[in-house]
């Protein structure tokens, strides 16, 4: 009986199988169990079912599939771990309703102070359940590898269902792994229904089959069941093999057709197991390994917490005191990350830059990449109105788009993308005019583009501002179902954003310089936009108005974006536009630790200016700045 600590006050629990009889270091195997619990019992009447149709072989064993792959294993000469996903067996710190079944927001864990799990506070810092199943998952890893009588050379994993979701993730993120048989879980179709399986930024873009390919060119097995799985021989399956026949060893990947089953891991997928851990373990076992009867646990047996090891606390008190331990630790590591010196800039850069770019999941896009269908042209008195519609068919999207060109003045090679959290409606006043900031810009020779980012302006019905994102059609209100495998609206008007920097860079006759100017609302989406494109924004200027991730209150938000708390918020973004010029109105007149910070460690801290400045008036210090004025 097992049980420790993977975070201060959060307890793992488990069972621990070890080989009678055997000395020296064994191979291991860990075994995340998915759902129905490591003491599943399909109960007498299913099992006679089961046992008539080939899918179990015993009438004792067969009632409990988890325990019995574990046993096996032991019998095999492994040293075999199965421990207890959140809110199963003895693992009741977090309920298994809310681990598993949560469906509504609740606002009483909704604040910067105090949250819980599933909060929008708790997405904005990446904190999830199935995170922290997996980092369970490491940490047991880590128990079962430094047991004296570990091998920790040999280790294998495998998990069926959610434990094979587990045996996925644990298997692209750790090294420690030398075989797998994910079960149940490798599809191209659904990737995993609980709240468990999902989190944000997992699946944008990939799903499965593309994280199970992380862990060639390691062996690992499957079997496709009449269930999601059933068309992995042709759909998935293929594409595992090109990726192990190109990496030599294409024979170290399989999947068997098991289409007579319904969803298991039942006696036969094991049986296959048994025997890819024989070969790739080196057991030395005859061939085939056969599965034997074994006597079931009591329940005294199989429960962990007793009087002398009593059952810790959960709650509300404890899902919020995890919370907050998990952000004060990321915290902490976030601080360190500051960078005091070029060194320590560029670490800041790989770490928190790295992120920002994932959380984004888009680069600046090459200017061959893009399409311009002129709308309209018209002449008016000291500019000529370009209206273009904007594609990037490589990923299927497009946008409106607005040029102001100088003819009062010759134009002076610069370009300025004038960002409105309103669209490309908030370059004109309520008579129809140019707002004098921008009208200051084209006087000037600048010429100016705006255009409206996603779901702003056009792309509304009757150009009302957005007032929620779009979900999944999913009754149970998790970001994870929706942003797990969909760009946020925040990142998709910086991919728009994007897009318009690399549009202006690939005009007839090139910019000199490209400048970006954040109003009303639109600073977060410049300053991401900066953190991305780097040098191809000459000078940015933004107008924050104080605006921090951290007080979003619903995941539904226009800039809702997972992960951005956790990796230092607006103040972050701010900080990787150095080494280059950076206006900054909104933050009381000075520039936030962070970003002072690294534009010094650049060497270049006059290049980041501070204004007091505010509403119109720092639309207007901010065109100024972009002038040079």
């Amino acid at each position: 009986k097992v049980y420790f600590e993977s975070v201060p006050d959060h307890f793992v629990t488990g069972l621990l199988f070890r080989p009678r009889g055997q000395s020296g270091k064994l191979p291991a195997v860990l075994c995340p169990h998915g759902h129905g619990g490591r003491l599943q019992d399909y109960g007498e009447q299913k099992l006679r079912q089961m046992l008539v149709q080939g899918a179990e072989r015993f009438e004792d064993c067969g009632r409990y599939p988890k325990l019995s792959r574990c046993v096996q294993l032991a019998r095999m000469g492994c040293v075999t771990f199965i421990f207890d996903m959140i809110g199963y067996a003895d693992s009741g710190q977090i309920p298994y309703e809310l681990a598993h079944r949560f469906r509504t927001q609740r606002p009483e864990f909704e604040s910067a102070e105090s949250w819980g799990l599933f909060s929008t506070q708790a997405e904005l810092r990446m904190q999830s359940i199935m995170g922290l199943q997996t980092w369970n998952s490491v940490r047991a890893l880590d128990f079962l590898c430094g047991l004296p009588d570990v091998d920790p050379q040999r280790v294998g994993v495998t998990g069926g269902s959610g434990g094979g979701t587990q045996t996925i993730l644990l298997c692209a993120i750790d090294s420690r792994p030398v075989v797998a048989f994910p079960q149940g879980m490798v599809s191209t179709a659904m990737q995993g229904g609980c709240t468990c399986e999902n989190c944000c930024l997992l699946r944008v873009g990939t799903g499965n089959v593309e994280l199970t390919a992380l862990f060639a060119p390691k062996p690992q097995a499957m079997t496709a069941a009449n269930d999601w799985t059933k068309e992995m021989m042709t759909k998935g399956y293929p594409e595992l093999q090109q990726l192990y026949q190109m990496l030599g060893v294409k024979d170290r990947v399989q999947c068997s057709p098991q289409t007579h089953f319904p969803h298991n891991y039942n006696y036969v997928s094991r049986s296959l197991m048994y025997s890819w851990f024989n070969k790739y373990l080196e057991l030395g076992l005859s061939e085939p390994v056969v599965e034997e009867d074994w006597q079931p646990l009591t329940a005294e047996e199989w429960t962990v917490w007793n009087d002398d090891h009593p059952q810790p606390k959960g709650g509300a008190a404890y899902e919020r005191a995890l919370t907050r331990w998990l952000a004060e630790d990321s915290d902490k590591q976030m601080a360190a990350l500051v960078p005091q010196d070029e060194v320590s800039l560029a670490e800041y850069r790989r770490i928190v830059g790295g992120a920002v770019r994932t959380m984004i999941g888009r680069e600046l896009p090459g200017p061959v990449a893009l399409e311009r269908e002129k709308v309209g042209k018209q002449q008016f008195d000291g500019y000529i109105l370009f209206k273009d519609l904007l594609r990037n068919p490589g990923q299927a999207e497009e946008l409106p788009v607005l040029s102001f060109f100088p003819t009062a003045t010759a134009w002076n090679g610069q370009v300025a993308i004038w960002v409105d959290g309103r669209g490309k409606a908030g370059v004109w006043d309520s008579n129809g005019e140019l707002i004098a900031a921008v009208k200051r810009l084209v006087d000037r020779g600048v010429s100016v583009v705006s255009g409206d980012l996603f779901e702003q302006g056009e792309f509304l019905d009757n150009a009302k501002p957005l007032e929620e994102s779009r979900v999944v059609d999913n009754p149970r209100e998790y970001a994870g179902f929706s942003f797990g495998y969909n760009h946020t609206v925040f990142a998709r008007r910086v991919h728009d954003l994007l897009t318009l920097v690399s549009f202006v860079h690939s005009y007839e006759t090139p910019p000199s310089q490209v400048h970006v100017m954040g109003v009303n609302g639109a600073a977060p989406l410049v300053a991401a936009a900066r953190a991305v494109a780097g040098k191809a924004i000459d000078r940015a200027a933004v107008d924050t108005d104080g605006f921090r991730f951290a007080e979003l209150r619903s995941y539904r938000h226009e800039h809702f974006l997972p992960g951005a708390v956790k990796y230092g918020d607006l103040p972050a973004m701010l900080a990787l536009s150095a080494p280059y010029p950076l206006w900054i109105a909104g933050e009381k007149g000075r520039v936030p630790e962070v970003a002072a910070a690294s534009y010094a460690s650049a060497g270049s801290g006059k290049e980041i200016v501070a204004s007091a400045t505010k509403g119109s008036a720092a639309a207007m210090a901010g065109a100024a700045w972009l002038l040079g004025e």
